[in-house]
């Protein structure tokens, strides 16, 4: 076998360097994918959030809807209220002439008058009064005279006692006519009270 010469010799130390470089860089990349995969992914995994660095913003959108309910709940306790007396307004400009003529003819009737069977009575829906209690008070005069009418509705509580009494009237019927004058009750809504046809006079 020949011996290289000088400049073969420089030539193969040359290249032992490039390739001694070449593995050390290989190593270095192997190094750095093993680190990729191992500490450098786990430091990557998400860490629980600082949770002393946040503020109220969800307690205040909280508080903001509960005080948005209140508001609308007061609005439609207002607007209730608003219809109930509007309601109850209505009816005693139709019929506070009538109840007071009605009033003053029933103090001097003793007993529950003769004109019960031509009065009937009937509950109104809340949803139309505001929430107040009212009745349908239908007059019909079943004479062959044209006369006129008292009615007395008293409101009773659980045990039967009466704990308001309002009046409605109707003057000069025509024989087969007919009126549906209302009596409200000014009571609260709670306890519930029950209307109840005391005295009818025909007069």
């Amino acid at each position: 076998m020949s011996t290289p010469s000088p400049h073969g010799r420089s030539r193969i130390a040359a290249l032992a360097v490039v390739m001694a470089a070449a593995s050390t860089l290989a190593l270095a990349a192997c190094g750095s994918d093993d680190d990729s995969g191992g500490t450098s992914v786990s430091a990557e995994r998400p860490t629980a959030p600082d949770t002393a660095s946040f503020f109220g913003s969800a307690a205040s959108a909280l508080a903001s809807a509960e005080a948005s309910a209140r508001a609308k709940a007061s609005e439609l306790a207002a607007s209730a209220s608003a219809a109930a007396s509007s309601f109850e307004a209505a009816v005693s400009a139709e019929t506070a002439r009538a109840a007071k003529a009605a009033r003053t003819e029933l103090a001097k009737v003793d007993g529950p008058g003769n004109a019960r069977s031509e009065v009937t009575m009937t509950g109104k829906p809340r949803s139309e009064t505001g929430g107040l209690l009212a009745v349908v008070v239908t007059i019909t005069n079943k004479t062959e005279a044209t006369a006129s009418y008292a009615v007395q509705v008293d409101f009773l509580d659980s045990s039967g006692k009466v704990v308001e009494t309002r009046y409605v009237g109707a003057e000069d019927l025509k024989p087969g006519e007919k009126v549906q004058p209302v009596a409200v009750s000014r009571k609260p809504a709670d306890p519930v009270l029950t209307p109840k046809l005391a005295k009818a006079q025909r007069y």
